[in-house]
């Protein structure tokens, strides 16, 4: 089966791509383009879902530079591939040859260019990392290497939706004692529970970052086991471990 990589026109004409779980060699629970070193998957699998990923993106497999994501707002600056995966949660370049990647199962993965100036960034946004500001900082090092924040377009895959992100009172507090107007992206669910809408959010924080162009592709994880991963069904279906996707962009 081939790859089947999502790409938007925001980011053209930059080679980049949302991942989809279809066309890898990983089977059962991580059947598929499982990307996930983490993962509890046999370790020569995800070498080759990850050796098709850089093929895709027309570039060697030492070039798909990673990082060890620990849901924070830091942002690193590479000038090359980093000899070690850095504990942060995003990364921005201006060298081309390198494929900045990150790595989710519902949290928002984000992809940033600004093709004039050749800057280009990728994040991972879970609601810790959004809340945190990991969106803002992003931006911030992009422009640090020379990007016009208003040229700056940004757009987040693949993501768990509203209707699926159930949570409980302790999470609207967390929201509500930063800002008390992040209570717009919160449905009343069942009970005392709410539902979450964390693309919303990753908007909202890109667009006051001030960013030229965001949008979401507005596919959801959790509703699509056919082509994305995701942590929260594998928790509801009591699995032991679940794989990871991958999204990439490069110069």
């Amino acid at each position: 089966m081939t790859l089947e990589i999502l790409t938007s026109e925001a980011l053209a004409p930059l080679r980049h791509g949302f991942f989809t779980r279809r066309g890898g060699a990983s089977s059962g629970v991580f059947s598929g383009l499982n990307c996930g070193t983490g993962s509890s998957d046999q370790s020569d699998m995800v070498a080759i879902n990850r050796q098709r990923v850089a093929e895709a993106m027309g570039a060697a497999q030492g070039t798909l530079c990673a990082m060890r994501q620990v849901h924070s707002a830091d942002v690193v600056t590479l000038t090359g591939p980093p000899d070690a995966k850095p504990r942060a949660d995003a990364m921005v370049t201006r060298q081309p040859g390198l494929v900045l990647t990150v790595l989710t199962a519902d949290c928002q993965p984000v992809l940033f260019s600004d093709p004039a100036a050749r800057v280009i960034g990728a994040a991972h946004a879970g609601w810790r990392g959004a809340l945190d500001g990991v969106l803002e900082a992003t931006v911030d090092a992009m422009v640090a290497l020379g990007a016009n924040r208003a040229n700056i377009r940004a757009v987040i895959g693949p993501s768990i939706s509203q209707r699926a992100y159930e949570v409980g009172p302790e999470f609207l507090d967390r929201f509500l004692d930063a800002d008390h107007g992040f209570a717009r992206f919160f449905a009343q669910g069942a009970g005392d529970r709410m539902l979450f809408d964390l693309p919303g959010f990753g908007l909202d924080r890109l667009r006051a970052a001030g960013v030229g162009a965001a949008e979401w592709t507005r596919h959801c994880t959790y509703s699509d086991a056919e082509r994305f991963f995701s942590y929260r069904r594998s928790v509801h279906a009591r699995e032991a471990d679940y794989g990871r996707l991958i999204a990439a962009i490069t110069l």
